[in-house]
């Protein structure tokens, strides 16, 4: 029963052992005061100490504690052996202030409340502590790290864009706006280009005017399609020759189109206003618009229908008939077109100058024209694809020749082709291009937008760095933290040994165990 009980083991509340020492009476409650008198002396002793290694590892990097000084009175009766007296006694006053350290540190057993108090500090706060804080650092680490894949994944990324932008668009990157700009030199040739290409639309052309003359049931001739049969013969002609069927006198050349806001900004300084303090322009040095000018005294001036006898005019005055032709006699009322400010006038007052796909309207019209011709030989090439019953048979018995000999092969191959012209006039490159020769701001609107996104690319590689730097700053303080962590726990374990041996031998050698002392 005595050998049992002697077994029985002390579990002690780590979160306790102060209170339960106090409790028990192995220490006194105000032993506090107590230990700042010994650390004051510990603080003035540790000020003269002999040369020895053992006692720098004891008094660097760790809290002395009780144990720690009767190691040092251990290590000083060695350096201190020469001062030692007949009688056993040490006349060295480094002995006899450690000496008297140990003896205030057994008095009420205040180097065990010092330990337990130090124990539980670090077990409840220090090790917890820095443990949180190099979890903190390893967290801020896997952070940066992401920060800086995600930085360089999004630079690639808009890199990526702006070239596949520039691909679009035709050009390289190197210096966006001169590239576009110089695109625009030859947008005229490329659409010359489709405008020659039309010629091999000839036998859809015939095969659409054949079923509308059919269908229509008419034996005239059926006029469709007219600007694509007119670019057809005649290819990329001016707009004023589309519309009034005479060749421009002087035409501008393809070569020396210019972004329409360049020429407007020039136009003033292009338009020759004359010299009103001085000669005026004869008729054969101007344009001619139509005003007849008499040879004689009107020679230089021209003729306004006013006449400038001194009859007429005093007729004139009196309201008679003879004088100005007001044009209400007669004849048709004078049309004034009123043109809206903006693109739209720009175009009206262009348009003699432009060619038909380069003038917007004409272009859009000329596009209508290839998907209505789509649309019809798509249709054609899924009748052709079905069987054909009696009905469609007996219609098709009196068609014209080139309605019966069509083949699904060569309906389908004419709408490829007509879908190529759509995609090639109205593909992005082209869209751009039409915008790019419409406003020269438009240039630098896109040299922005896409400038925007290398700056994009390089604030995301600054930021990449500056993770970098971060992480490699959080590395080194969790470094420098691990090593004090370790030698906290260490001597942690080695403070839970050193109480859980004296409270065993206040209790005859009975195991005390510690519990909650999770390191």
């Amino acid at each position: 029963m005595q050998e049992g009980y002697q077994n029985l083991p002390i579990d002690i509340q780590t979160s306790k052992l102060l209170d339960w020492l106090v409790d028990r009476r192995h220490c006194n409650l105000k032993w506090q005061s107590a230990a700042l008198e010994i650390r004051r002396k510990i603080n003035a002793a540790i000020q003269d100490m002999p040369e020895n290694e053992e006692i720098k590892q004891l008094l660097s990097g760790s809290y002395i504690h009780y144990f720690h000084c009767l190691r040092i009175i251990e290590v000083l009766k060695g350096t201190e052996a020469s001062t030692k007296n007949i009688f056993g006694r040490y006349s060295s006053q480094r002995m006899k202030d450690w000496q008297e350290i140990v003896w205030l540190y057994e008095k009420d057993n205040v180097y065990l409340a010092e330990i337990a108090s130090q124990l539980v500090r670090n077990v409840t706060y220090e090790i917890p502590s820095l443990k949180k804080q190099i979890s903190k650092f390893q967290q801020l680490q896997q952070e940066f790290s992401r920060k800086e894949t995600d930085c360089v994944n999004h630079a690639a990324d808009l890199r990526n864009k702006f070239y596949a932008s520039c691909k679009q668009y035709g050009i390289t990157g190197q210096n966006v706006k001169q590239e576009l700009l110089a695109l625009v030199k030859d947008l005229p040739s490329s659409l010359s280009s489709i405008g020659e290409e039309i010629e091999s639309l000839s036998e859809p052309i015939r095969l659409y005017q054949a079923c509308v003359q059919f269908v229509c049931d008419t034996s005239e001739e059926v006029e469709v399609l007219p600007l694509l049969r007119h670019i057809q013969t005649k290819g990329n002609t001016t707009v004023y020759e589309w519309r009034t069927g005479f060749k421009p006198s002087e035409i501008e050349s393809p070569e020396s189109v210019q972004p329409r806001d360049v020429v407007e900004s020039n136009t003033e300084e292009m338009i020759d206003w004359g010299d009103f303090g001085g000669e005026t322009t004869t008729a054969s040095d101007g344009i001619d618009y139509g005003i007849s000018i008499e040879s004689g005294d009107q020679s230089d001036g021209i003729d306004w229908g006013i006449s400038l006898e001194p009859s007429t005019m005093e007729a004139d005055l009196r309201g008679g008939t003879d004088g100005i032709d007001w044009g209400d006699a007669g004849t048709s009322p004078v049309e004034i077109e009123i043109v809206e400010s903006g693109s739209q006038a720009k175009e009206q007052t262009s348009q003699g100058m432009d060619y038909v796909l380069d003038y917007r309207k004409p272009r859009h019209e000329f596009v209508f024209s290839l998907t209505h011709l789509e649309i019809f030989l798509s249709q054609r090439a899924v009748e052709l694809s079905e069987e054909a019953d009696v009905l469609s048979v007996s219609q098709f018995q009196l068609a014209p020749p080139i309605l019966q000999a069509q083949s699904k092969e060569a309906a389908i191959a004419m709408v490829t082709a007509v879908k190529d012209l759509i995609d090639r006039l109205t593909n992005l490159k082209m869209q751009h291009l039409f915008l790019i020769h419409a406003s020269p701001r438009y240039v630098d609107r896109v040299d922005e937008l896409l400038r925007q996104q290398l700056k994009q690319a390089d604030l995301l590689l600054e930021k990449q760095q500056t993770a970098v730097r971060k992480r490699q700053e959080a590395l080194k303080e969790q470094a420098a933290l691990e090593p004090k962590l370790d030698l906290l726990i260490q001597r942690t374990k080695e403070q839970q040994k050193l109480i859980e041996a004296d409270v065993s031998k206040r209790y005859s050698n009975r195991p005390v165990n510690l519990m909650g002392v999770s390191i």
